[in-house]
């Protein structure tokens, strides 16, 4: 079990900085729809994993800060948008739509306030095809595993979340691809950071999934989660 440990701080006067890291492969139809829904205020942070559609010009005109990371995988590029940002506390959410960065004000609130360390979206579908049967089956086991590993009773593993950025870094996550959300959440368990979720809207995604938007990608995302859940056990 790792040492890391959390006390929220005392809140600074006024309204924290936030950065929105916005993991993107190939998401130029969703992007506009994406960055409007961005806070006022609040920086979004659009990491191209090696996009071909002009995801990265298309990011920069519509004001976004582009961050470029070459090496493929979820976990990377939103490792990537960890280290480039700068605020008090950092979100991440989809770059396809499927989410609404203006779900997070609350989340951000409540870190913010003390009230916990890490919030999570507990996603609720709307629309037909918006959580596939073999995605959300994957992630209840997942579930399952983590409550077991953790004590965690938590519904869901989902992308929306929010969390202060220097306790984030603190957690030194090494997951590079699909095991990166679930890994932040175990090494917070073990931190004895306080954990909550909230339900979000989850519409069907604009374009294709290149996780689980078939058995073969939800299963590979699955034995990812599952190294990290076992690495966990082992520390």
């Amino acid at each position: 079990m790792r040492a890391v440990t959390t006390s929220s701080p005392a809140p600074k006067p006024g309204p924290p900085s936030v950065d929105v890291v916005l993991p993107c492969l190939d998401e130029a139809a969703a992007l506009p729809w994406v960055l409007e829904r961005v806070p006022p205020g609040w920086r979004a942070l659009v990491v191209d994993n090696g996009s071909t559609d002009g995801s990265d010009r298309i990011a920069h005109e519509l004001g976004a800060r582009v961050v470029h990371e070459e090496r493929r995988g979820f976990g990377a590029a939103c490792h990537a948008g960890l280290t480039a940002a700068t605020a008090d506390i950092v979100c991440f959410c989809d770059c396809d739509a499927s989410l609404d960065p203006a779900d997070l004000v609350p989340f951000v609130r409540e870190v913010w306030s003390g009230e916990a360390d890490l919030v999570l979206g507990r996603r609720r579908p709307r629309g037909r095809g918006a959580w596939p049967a073999h995605a959300r089956a994957g992630n209840l086991a997942l579930s399952r595993l983590l409550r077991r590993r953790t004590g965690l009773r938590l519904r869901d593993l989902g992308p929306l979340r929010a969390a202060r950025r220097e306790e984030l870094l603190a957690l030194d996550l090494t997951d590079r691809r699909s095991g990166y959300p679930l890994q932040m959440v175990v090494r917070a368990a073990d931190a004895g950071w306080r954990v909550t979720e909230h339900d979000v809207v989850y519409a069907p995604r604009t374009g294709a999934s290149k996780v689980t938007g078939t058995w073969r990608g939800t299963l590979q995302a699955v034995r990812d989660m599952s190294r990290v859940l076992q690495e966990g056990a082992a520390s």
